[in-house]
């Protein structure tokens, strides 16, 4: 299948159909998101499927910024790293970028900044804009153009919309005909991927995570903005009005997760997020919810550490200090969201489970799901079913940590006429009262201990991706989902050995089954992480005894994509 001119398409997908991949970069304030926003936004309003990355440098200005957006007639759920087109708003970029490029691949670049490369486009962008009246929508002039050269019509309605999205109504229409212009000034280069998927919405891994929260009856949120975490503390301020929900920024990551535990203990379903050195700040208080039984969800998006790290990029490095953070020992649940749907899923079921076991539960994500956006199927707010706290037996004496079979006791909020709503940070009996004897500790412990085996019951199992029966099995967790998800299906084309990938996304309690399964037929597994040690991999040794035959491993602070894995298996298997 040849594109306009003779040019292939860099990728295809199954039954043929493309699948692009372009890259926008330019210094920080030169309106490199802006660009990319508008464009995945008529992408998607033209039906096709899209997924976009971002990497951005911790300042303000200057810097090298860059997004990657891949597009086609299906699903998107991971990015590439071989481009089909590159836009360059400064020179830097395409001499950062150009050897990512196909043969075949365009660099669209301002006239002022052109490439010494055969594949440029030079494009007075800055000059087409100030004829236009405004020199700032030089990048409007770039995504015009940008959608010719992949095949998509001008649609005077769409854009209007879109841009209708993005800015003040005074400025939709000079946008929209900047938009145009960059559309009239090239040729089509490759043909235009066919719209065929029903109606998506285009929204981030945190905006998801959030959406999913507030399906689950979200009535409190607190934090201290840290990157990459940020935007769910600003989506849900943004929208606190409309859905009723208290918002507080708070002065640091200690007083976030204690007021957390305060509107929960008042009656309050509640959140709190943060990154993996905000958290670091909150293990105190996370043992303080597990100690008096208090329901919490903590949000910990990771970036790459220690300290500061790099705070606007990914990794994975924080699952084993998640899983035993805050001294002495505790129930605790722990969620890694696999994709952008998954995050609704699994932020509705962490707000869900903590309610019903009476814990503290952490969703896992990472800054690599958190900033992408994809076009997803609208997820169904009505199909959450939040739980409801254990009541009181009718008659029985009220005592909030009473001794049950299931570890869950009865539990009432402030005011209830019932009882009174104990709480204590010491060891305690029944009642609530503070205690030093052994025998009362030991029921205690066991009684909260108990929960983890109804909890295990709950447990879902990793996704199964690529072969059924594989004879190499790859192992992964989180948004390793999509990049393995690829992965699999590069490696199974090649025919030969068969393929398959486990991705986790319940990490704590581990779930075993699917795991001891596969491991049985399969000679070979690998796990595939975004750290420096495994921890998966660590994780699986320890619960069930299973070793991998070897890793592969990413901890640069950028994201593995599914070519890199297949080529990595494939090297190591040589």
């Amino acid at each position: 299948m040849m594109g306009a001119g003779g040019l292939k398409p860099a990728e295809y997908r199954r039954g043929g159909t493309p699948l692009y991949n372009l890259l926008i970069g330019g210094a920080a304030g030169q309106g490199i998101d802006t660009a990319g926003s508008t464009l995945e936004l008529y992408i998607k309003d033209s039906g096709c499927g899209v997924f976009t990355t971002r990497d951005l440098m911790s300042r303000i200005r200057g810097g090298h910024n860059f997004l990657r957006v891949r597009f086609g007639e299906e699903e998107v759920r991971a990015h590439s790293e071989a481009l089909d087109g590159l836009v360059a708003f400064n020179a830097e970029s395409a001499a950062l970028h150009a050897a990512e490029l196909k043969p075949e691949g365009f660099i669209l670049c301002d006239a002022s900044a052109a490439a010494d490369d055969p594949r440029a486009l030079p494009l007075d962008m800055a000059g087409i804009a100030k004829t236009l009246g405004n020199a700032r929508v030089a990048g409007s002039v770039a995504v015009g153009a940008v959608l010719r050269l992949f095949g998509f019509p001008f649609d005077r309605e769409r854009a209007a919309g879109v841009f209708g999205k993005l800015f003040k109504p005074e400025l939709v229409d000079v946008n929209v005909r900047a938009l145009e212009a960059g559309h009239r000034a090239v040729p089509e280069r490759f043909p235009q991927p066919r719209g065929r998927l029903p109606e998506r919405m285009l929204v981030s891994g945190n905006k998801a995570l959030a959406l999913g929260a507030l399906a689950a009856g979200l009535q409190f949120y607190s934090a201290y903005p840290m990157s990459p975490s940020t935007s769910i503390l600003e989506y849900l301020a943004q929208t606190a009005k409309e859905t009723g929900i208290l918002v507080e920024q708070a002065e640091d990551e200690i007083a976030a997760i204690n007021m957390a535990i305060g509107a929960s203990f008042a009656g309050g379903r509640a959140m709190t997020g943060t990154s993996g050195g905000g958290f670091s700040l909150m293990v105190e208080a996370l043992g303080l919810s597990g100690m008096v039984e208090v329901p919490l969800v903590a949000v910990d998006v990771q970036r790459p550490g220690p300290a500061t790290g790099l705070p606007t990029r990914t990794e994975q490095s924080d699952l084993l200090f998640v899983i035993s953070a805050a001294q002495g020992e505790f129930p605790r649940m722990v969620i890694a969201p696999r994709h952008h749907l998954d995050a609704f899923h699994q932020a509705a079921r962490a707000i869900a489970m903590a309610e019903k076991y009476q814990l503290p539960v952490i969703l896992l994500s990472d800054q690599y799901l958190a900033d992408a956006t994809a076009a997803v199927v609208p997820p169904n707010p009505s199909a959450v079913r939040p739980s409801a706290p254990e009541a009181p037996k009718e008659g029985e004496p009220y005592a909030r940590y009473r001794y049950t079979d299931s570890g869950v006791s009865p539990r009432i909020f402030p005011g209830d006429r019932r009882g009174f709503a104990a709480a204590d940070s010491d060891e305690h009996d029944e009642w609530g009262r503070i205690i030093e004897d052994g025998e009362t500790r030991n029921w205690m412990m066991e009684k909260r201990m108990r929960k983890l085996e109804a909890l295990k019951g709950e447990l879902e199992e990793p996704a199964l991706l690529g072969d059924a029966e594989p004879e190499v099995l790859l192992v992964g967790w989180g948004s390793m989902f999509g990049p393995l998800e690829e992965a699999v299906r590069l490696l199974n084309q090649a025919g030969g050995t068969r393929y398959g990938a486990l991705v986790f996304s319940d990490v704590w309690p581990l779930p075993q089954k699917e795991l001891a399964r596969l491991s049985k037929s399969a000679v070979a597994m690998y796990n595939v992480e975004q750290n420096y040690t495994g921890q998966l991999a660590s994780l699986i040794r320890q619960e069930t005894g299973l070793r991998m035959k070897g890793s592969v491993l990413r901890y640069d602070g950028r994201q593995m994509s599914g070519g890199e894995i297949a080529r990595r298996v494939r090297e190591a298997e040589q």
